[in-house]
């Protein structure tokens, strides 16, 4: 199980780490809202465990841009702040569990493993699929089936992949790609869509998804 730790205080981090690892857990460490934004596009955890108050910038807009973004990766979110209004805000940003500083680790540990196996429970409920042509993509697993290969997605590649499928045979420009992948976010990488449909090209095949130079791409699936 891999879970993402966004957490500036380092005494914490170190006594939380060891833990973790104790209870066999592999833990990514950061204490950048901008870090954790680019880790969890990139890998698959099970569970992010998030403090609000961050010197960057504020984990709850994080998670609401995860969440608008359509990024279901369960949220434990970390405070000092215990006001009853704050958990309410924090549960409505989209945090499936909410845990106030001091805390006890055995609690944490707790919380964690009920989150990984409530998800889990999830994959066992009849899967939501967008299907077309020989593309199947299942959004509960972040995965994609071709041709009876199923291939794990990153959050970018899936986003990415969702956007084709929900408009398949149809000419969407880097413009609108770029603007549906990244939505509220400020930053905006210039190649992120070139970079992804590379990666989708390695697991659907090269004409999957056509290029049309200085117009954009067209998603035709695998089955023409």
């Amino acid at each position: 199980m891999k879970l993402l730790l966004v957490e500036d205080n380092t005494l914490l981090v170190e006594e939380l780490l060891k833990q973790l690892k104790q209870a066999g857990y592999v833990t990514d460490t950061t204490d950048k809202i901008s870090e954790a934004d680019y880790l969890i596009k990139e890998t698959n955890y099970d569970c992010v465990i998030l403090d609000i108050g961050l010197p960057d910038g504020n984990g709850l807009e994080l998670l609401e841009r995860w969440r608008e973004q359509g990024i279901h990766t369960p949220v434990i979110m970390l405070t000092a702040r215990s006001q009853w209004h704050e958990k309410v805000e924090g549960f409505n940003s989209g945090a499936d569990d909410y845990l106030g500083k001091p805390f006890h680790t055995q609690e944490l540990l707790v919380r964690i493993q009920a989150l990984i196996q409530r998800a889990h429970g999830k994959a066992n409920t009849p899967n939501k699929q967008l299907t077309y042509a020989g593309v199947a993509l299942d959004e509960s697993q972040q995965s994609v089936t071709v041709a009876d290969n199923t291939f794990e997605l990153t959050a970018m590649e899936f986003r990415l992949l969702k956007i084709f499928l929900m408009s398949p045979k149809k000419l969407l420009s880097k413009a609108q790609l770029t603007d549906k992948l990244y939505q509220f976010d400020d930053e905006k990488e210039s190649n992120v869509v070139e970079v992804y449909v590379t990666h989708l090209r390695k697991k659907l095949g090269k004409t999957a998804i056509e290029t049309r130079r200085g117009q954009g791409y067209i998603f035709h699936g695998i089955i023409q």
